[in-house]
């Protein structure tokens, strides 16, 4: 073997140093991006504050940041503010706009001292595109093995309110631009980021089965309230206190103890009295998505039935004393009589209380009653927790985790659009056919 002369190997070895040398120089200039870390929870909170409840969307970010993220979980948020529309408004911070977040644990209530991650200077939180954007942002730069999306705002259940009125309630209702995001638009959001594990609505109204509908394939869990969530909302210390200390918890554990906090604040006193003095009842429950086809399938067949029934003086009593939620005010609809927003099990109830010739068509109804009360109670409706009367001494009792469309006397409470036939509830149920037959009688 020929022998390599020491001269050759010091020219080798000095070359070799050389290009390493250089390519460390490359190296230490180009800057790697970083893996985000997976977590265990992402929790993104969609706070549309752009409308007469800034104040409230200010304090509860403030509320949040009492807990904050922390090694196996992450909380987002983009907050809206928008002054000048609501008397009496007074924050300790001033501003207006959308902001990112990034929310860190703060202890000072008095102000936001969580990082701006991201200005979207005065993007239209009414625009489902905007929350979709968020929702992806938020799973991309945060991953995590399980997601809870949250938008908090004003609700107003299926309905689309006429634009261009004075109207204060909508999902995500933005008020410089005027816009909000549609019953029919909520499925877009997930569409395009993505399903997720929890959907809550810190939003009136939004526990119905019309809008449940919509969403039902794209979230495993969906937490909301059949009735007006009266502020401060939600228990957001207790359930993030939860989160951070036992991130390794399910998904329907988690969502059974948001539920359950819920009602515990607001058995406090000073919540409690609240209801009280305001002659409000509460309510709000957790649905498993993977009944709602079941659900879905038995409400086409009690649509079919109700059409068939004769007893039309039972179906008026039902009308009258079934539960309605405050779709009006004490000035508008002070019996609560108008309000087209009723608990369904309640009102197929007292028809099976209330009738009186039982005959055959009768007896169908009850038998799709009782697959309706067996798909509520054993299977739909995870938890389901309720406080007080309302103003008409209605019990929340009677209230059983969803919601629908039940006409009730005539009257004009909101102008909407006539949108019902678009939604997949009604296209699968045809409950829009027993809402016309419903009507008809006095």
């Amino acid at each position: 073997m020929r022998k390599i002369s020491f001269l050759i190997l010091f020219f080798l070895s000095t070359s070799l140093s050389a290009q390493f040398e250089e390519f460390n120089k490359i190296k230490e200039s180009v800057e790697i991006p970083k893996v985000p870390q997976i977590k265990k929870w992402t929790v993104a909170i969609y706070i549309n504050g752009r409308n007469n409840v800034d104040m409230f969307a200010y304090k509860d970010f403030n509320r949040i940041e009492t807990i904050g993220s922390s090694n196996d979980v992450n909380i987002v948020a983009e907050l809206g503010r928008a002054q000048g529309f609501a008397d009496g408004e007074n924050t300790p911070e001033i501003w207006s706009g959308v902001k990112r977040f990034y929310i860190k644990k703060d202890s000072d209530t008095n102000k936001i001292n969580s990082p701006v991650v991201e200005d979207r200077k005065n993007a239209d939180m009414g625009s489902w595109q905007e929350a979709a954007d968020f929702l992806r942002w938020a799973k991309k730069n945060y991953p995590a093995r399980n997601y809870i999306f949250i938008i908090w705002d004003h609700g107003w259940g299926w309905i689309d309110p006429v634009k261009g009125l004075k109207i204060t309630k909508s999902i995500s209702h933005d008020f410089t631009t005027g816009n909000y995001i549609k019953t029919t638009e909520l499925k877009k959001i997930f569409q395009k980021a993505g399903p997720v594990d929890i959907y809550i609505s810190m939003a009136c109204f939004m526990q119905m089965a019309e809008i449940v509908t919509e969403i039902k394939d794209y979230s495993k869990i969906i937490i909301g309230s059949e009735e007006v969530i009266q502020l401060p909302s939600f228990n957001w210390e207790d359930f993030f206190d939860f989160l951070v200390k036992n991130p390794d918890t399910d998904i329907r554990k988690s969502s059974i103890f948001f539920v359950e906090s819920f009602k515990e604040m607001y058995q406090r006193s000073e919540y409690f009295e609240l209801l009280v003095e305001g002659k409000y009842g509460t309510q709000l429950s957790a649905i498993d998505t993977r009944y709602m086809n079941e659900f879905l399938s038995i409400m086409k067949k009690m649509s079919d039935a109700i059409l068939l029934l004769n007893d039309k003086k039972a179906i008026s009593m039902a009308k009258k004393d079934v539960l309605r939620f405050e779709v009006g005010e004490v000035d508008t609809d002070p019996d609560k009589l108008i309000s087209f927003y009723a608990d369904p099990y309640h009102f197929f109830e007292l028809i099976d209380k209330y009738y009186t010739n039982k005959e055959e068509n009768y007896y169908q109804f009850k038998n799709i009653f009782e697959s309706f009360k067996n798909i509520i109670d054993k299977k739909l409706i995870i938890k389901n927790v309720y406080l007080n009367k309302d103003r008409t001494g209605k019990d929340f009792s009677n209230t059983h985790g969803i919601s629908m469309h039940i006409p009730g006397k005539e009257g004009n409470l909101i102008n909407y659009y006539p949108t019902y036939n678009e939604l997949d509830f009604d296209k699968i149920t045809n409950w829009s056919k027993a809402i016309n037959f419903i009507k008809s009688i006095e």
